[in-house]
């Protein structure tokens, strides 16, 4: 043995041989079979080695039972679901005249209130002729009315267009005193009080904003009509007046819930009205507007509690196109109504056609959209939704340079414009209201033909609201989204404060993504109905089309773009959608280029594929604030390491024949391809930092 040798331990082991374990293998001379020498620096380090190994498979194993139990969860949510429904369904069946559960009983109970054996049934038959026009009721109508006239607090979720004002409308007239309807918008009083007018159904309506709008008209009116400011002030002195007249000047008051929050004036002659048995019931219109789960979320809906707790004893009607069960849980706390009966009919409008259209350039977009007004849609009303007020005007001003009668519409307009347009349009002189959600909530004009959303809306609930308003008279209408890929992250950029924005924004971008399946049955998922695609009857694109699609594994286009993105980190920079886009397209700057692969997919190849990876957590997004702007960034997600495992795959599906070569292309392939691109791409250049895509 060298006299130099370092050794920590000296083990002898059964038998003759004995181990020695050095620091430094090389310093020991031994020759010797019975003796075995372990240089520990080398042993740490292939332990530390499989360490790491083991670590990162067991990490991956993690991601991979994360991801089934995420799916078990949602198939047994599905299941419990469905189960429960057929149990219903079955209970409904069976319960035939006799008691049974409490639920067995409930369920008769509320078919009783279909009947027409009321005392006020006759009266609502007569009502409904001459004031409405109308000679039958639709689903659930008869049964909310009946129960709203006996006194029953309930909440009617039903779609739009299904004649829910008649609910709250009908038993206002066939009521003493008057109903008191809360509504989120002004447009939306405006319009149900131009329809009621017209049909001869006294209905007023107080706002926050009316003294401001009423000083603001005085003084630019005051030196030609003297007499007009006069007439704005005492407008509501009369209203508050006839809160407590017992000869009924009006039978519906509406108000939006800043006039409740903030006038202890209102409060106190609603009060009197109560005491004089005038306020026959409260209605709380858009009543998903309470709960911050809600897609439409107002402060001030938050107040509305007060009503119950002051009026107790009168009947509350929530209506709502859009809520699931929990959201009227919270939305039943927040309005202290005490077990509420909740009617619901289905989500399902089978005269809308529902369509998913590809975002194009600005100038192919709107010369699409013009082309559509003018053939398919000639002399028909419709409505343009847009994302901001800036798109409301320009897109207006385009439609109207290639010869279509438009109007913008959007909270930053005046007042007296915002109700010009309305009116225009609900009387057919104005062909196109271009908007934003500002001109939104109840708009009861029965002939709209098309809505076409010129930007995806920010959620589900959102979009199956706006879009509703189309084919309000039964008949057929378009319902047209173009969904892009910048449009994804513009709308996110809004959504961020929302506690749940981005998870309700990216089930919209699901639906919009979705290639085959019917869009129905995405949106009976989303309100938790069961649906089979036959009751489509081919009202929507992927059903009328064909579900020409096949599956296609996109792994090895994931791995490219985790590797893009993990250069990216390294170099402490951070990747907006589109620069992440270009990078892997081998354009734009330069920096990465030699470092990753590039892909031989399509631009709308590729933003699909990231989408997919977005959606479904291989990718994750970030952001940025300034004190003017909010920026996107996309890193990665919890399960992007699932994608650097051997044999992982990553199912997709694509159009049958649309480039399906180029997407399926062998990863030997897009080697070649992606080296090509390299050798011919110019001198890489520094990037500079940007804030704005």
């Amino acid at each position: 043995m060298k006299r130099d040798c370092s050794f920590s331990h000296l083990i002898s082991l059964s038998g003759l041989k004995l181990v020695i374990y050095c620091v430094n293998k090389a310093s020991v001379d031994i020759m010797d079979s019975d003796v075995e020498i372990i240089d520990v620096p080398v042993a740490l380090e292939s332990v530390e080695a499989e360490l790491e190994s083991v670590e990162a498979e067991l990490e991956l194993v993690k991601l991979q039972k994360a991801e089934l139990v995420e799916k078990e969860n949602d198939l047994t949510f599905r299941k419990n679901f469905l189960l429960h429904k057929l149990e219903k369904a079955c209970d409904a069946a069976s319960s035939g005249g006799h008691s049974g559960t409490a639920r067995e009983t409930s369920e008769e109970e509320l078919r009783r209130y279909d009947g027409t054996d009321f005392a006020w049934s006759k009266h609502l038959k007569r009502q409904l002729k001459a004031s409405f026009h109308l000679s039958e009721f639709r689903p659930l109508q008869m049964r909310a009315i009946n129960l709203t006239l006996s006194g029953k607090d309930l909440f009617l979720v039903m779609p739009t267009g299904r004649g829910k004002s008649l609910c709250y409308q009908l038993p206002a007239i066939c009521s003493e005193g008057f109903t008191l309807v809360v509504t989120p918008l002004v447009s939306l009083m405006e319009d149900q009080i131009m329809y009621l007018r017209s049909i001869n159904v006294a209905a007023v309506m107080l706002n926050a904003s009316s003294s401001k709008v009423t000083l603001r008209t005085f003084k630019l009116l005051k030196s030609i009509f003297k007499s007009w400011g006069r007439i704005f002030q005492e407008h509501s002195k009369s209203v508050l007046a006839g809160m407590i007249d017992n000869k009924d000047p009006f039978k519906l008051l509406y108000v939006t819930p800043e006039k409740i929050a903030k006038s202890k004036m209102f409060m106190s002659r609603l009060e009197k009205a109560n005491n004089a048995n005038l306020l026959s019931r409260i209605a709380v219109d858009e009543v998903h507007c309470c709960s911050q789960w809600g897609h439409d979320f107002r402060p001030d809906y938050k107040l509305l509690g007060i009503l119950k707790r002051q009026f107790p004893k009168v009947p509350m009607i929530g209506l709502t196109a859009t809520a699931t069960g929990s959201l009227l849980e919270d939305c039943g706390k927040i309005l202290c109504i005490q077990k509420p009966i909740t009617l619901r009919s289905s989500f399902n409008r089978t005269n809308l056609f529902y369509e998913v259209r590809p975002k194009m350039s600005d100038d192919m977009l709107i010369a699409d959209i013009a082309s559509l007004i003018k053939k398919r849609y000639k002399d028909q009303s419709g409505i343009v939704y847009v994302f901001s007020q800036k798109d409301a005007e320009s897109v207006s001003s385009q439609l109207r340079q290639r010869a279509i009668s438009s109007a913008p519409y959007h909270a930053n307009l005046d007042s007296d414009d915002k109700s010009g347009t309305h009116r225009k349009w609900s009387a057919g002189q104005i062909q196109v209201v271009v908007a934003t959600v500002a001109f939104g909530m109840g708009i009861n004009k029965a002939n709209v033909r098309f809505v076409i959303h010129h930007t995806i809306s920010k959620s589900i609930e959102n979009y199956y609201q706006e879009s509703g308003r189309a084919g309000r008279d039964d008949a057929p209408a378009d319902c047209i989204v173009y969904f892009g890929f910048a449009d994804i992250f513009r709308v996110s950029s809004m959504v961020v404060m929302e506690n749940v924005g981005q998870r309700k924004l990216n089930q919209m971008v699901t639906y919009c993504h979705n290639l085959d399946r019917c869009r129905r049955s995405l949106l009976a998922v989303h309100f938790n109905e069961v649906w089979d695609d036959k009751e489509c009857n081919k009202m929507c694109d992927t059903c009328r089309q064909g579900h020409d699609v096949i599956a296609t594994d996109i792994a090895e286009h994931g791995r490219q773009v985790v590797e893009i993105l993990e250069l990216a980190a390294s170099k402490q920079e951070k990747l907006t959608p589109l620069k992440l886009v270009e990078a892997w397209m081998g354009k734009g700057p330069t920096k990465h280029r030699k470092s990753t692969q590039t892909t031989a997919l399509s631009r709308v190849q590729v933003e699909s594929v990231i989408v997919h990876l977005f959606l479904q957590g291989y990718l994750r997004e970030d952001f940025s604030f300034t004190p003017y702007s909010t920026y996107f960034y996309l890193l990665l997600g919890h399960k992007a390491p699932l994608l650097k495992s051997p044999g992982y795959t990553l199912q997709v599906k694509i159009r049958s024949g649309y480039s399906q070569s180029e997407l399926v292309k062998s990863p030997s392939d897009q080697a070649k391809r992606s080296h090509q691109t390299l050798e011919k791409a110019p001198k890489a250049k520094k990037i500079k930092k940007e804030n704005n895509d």
